[in-house]
């Protein structure tokens, strides 16, 4: 890992030069902002290593493999991992934008790996898992926004396990030259059982928070998945205490329900670190995630919410779409 990121690294005016989208560096707390409040008691995690997530620890060291669960740290690695379930970050390490709660590091993007499909894919049947997640850094320096890669790395996984589960969690496409709908066409045509883009935010944080991407752009990339296939299950996710009101959740997840997002998940947001990301505005209750699943499930329709402080992405993400496939076919 440091064989590839060590060449990349540059002074923050030379990151900024290289950006097309996203908050300078210059408005992070900085080197002396203060340490963060305390964590409540519910944000505190259980080690609990049953058999499948040491076999697949295992398998991870003896063949050299990495996934996001262990890179990002997640408190959910062992429940998921005790599943068969993992997450796999394409497209490299070096992502063309930078929102203010993200630990992936911002800076011109080395080529495409056009072996990382097969890599992805062979770590998947290694592990031996029932449900895959891939994410992915934004590639605005590519024609296509990375999609043909995107749609590879589906394809690969369906060759090499093909009773496997498959989640994609993609950026909007915003490359150089291609229309965003027609890159995500390409990606929905391999045919993932889960679509993925996070919102993330309200709108009226989303420009400062998340500017590369635009509010209403994410939830018409949503509708457009629909639009392209009609039984295309849908994802999105919303980071809380960030600044937001409660208020403002249920009128972002309103807004998401209308674009036709079937499964929502809702989670707490933890800082990276104290110097270049966001600060905690607040701990969010467990009784407010609690909230937020009641309203998206009983008066929205989601097919499925996840909500609660640790919650992420993709936590649960086989059991979430197994859920919501079940209920939809019922509608």
């Amino acid at each position: 890992m440091a064989q590839v990121i060590a060449p990349t690294i540059r002074t923050r005016e030379q990151v900024e030069k290289d950006l097309r989208r996203g908050v300078p560096l210059r408005s992070a707390p900085g080197e002396d902002a203060g340490r963060p409040e305390r964590k409540p008691e519910w944000l505190k995690v259980r080690v609990r290593q049953g058999e499948n997530f040491t076999e697949l620890r295992n398998i991870m060291r003896e063949r050299g493999l990495a996934t996001v669960c262990e890179q990002a740290a997640c408190p959910n690695i062992y429940e998921c991992w005790e599943a068969r379930e993992a997450t796999f970050l394409a497209c490299g390490d070096l992502c063309t934008r930078r929102c203010g709660f993200c630990d992936v590091m911002t800076a011109k993007p080395l080529a495409l790996d056009p072996e990382e499909p097969a890599k992805i894919a062979e770590a998947v049947r290694l592990m031996g898992l029932k449900f895959a997640v891939v994410t992915g850094v934004a590639r605005d320096d590519l024609d296509d926004g990375a999609s043909a890669h995107w749609a590879a790395i589906i394809r690969a996984i369906r060759e090499a396990l093909p009773d496997c589960g498959v989640e994609v969690l993609i950026p909007d496409f915003k490359g150089r030259k291609q229309h965003p709908r027609d890159s995500l066409g390409g990606v929905i045509a391999e045919r993932p059982d889960v679509l993925a883009h996070n919102l993330e935010t309200v709108p009226r944080l989303h420009k400062e928070i998340r500017p590369g991407f635009g509010y209403r752009s994410s939830l018409e990339l949503l509708a457009w998945a629909k639009e392209l296939r009609a039984d295309q299950v849908t994802k999105s996710n919303l980071i809380v205490g960030m600044g937001e009101t409660e208020d403002e959740v249920y009128g972002a997840m309103r807004d998401l329900r209308r674009a036709g997002c079937d499964i929502l998940t809702i989670g707490q947001y933890l800082q990276p670190s104290t110097s270049w990301h966001l600060p905690v505005d607040r701990w969010v209750h467990p009784d407010e995630f609690a909230r937020f699943k009641d309203f998206g499930e009983r008066e929205l329709r989601f097919a499925w919410v996840e909500s609660g402080p640790l919650v992420r992405s993709s936590y649960h993400a086989g059991k979430q779409y197994r859920s919501a496939a079940d209920r939809l076919a019922t509608r």
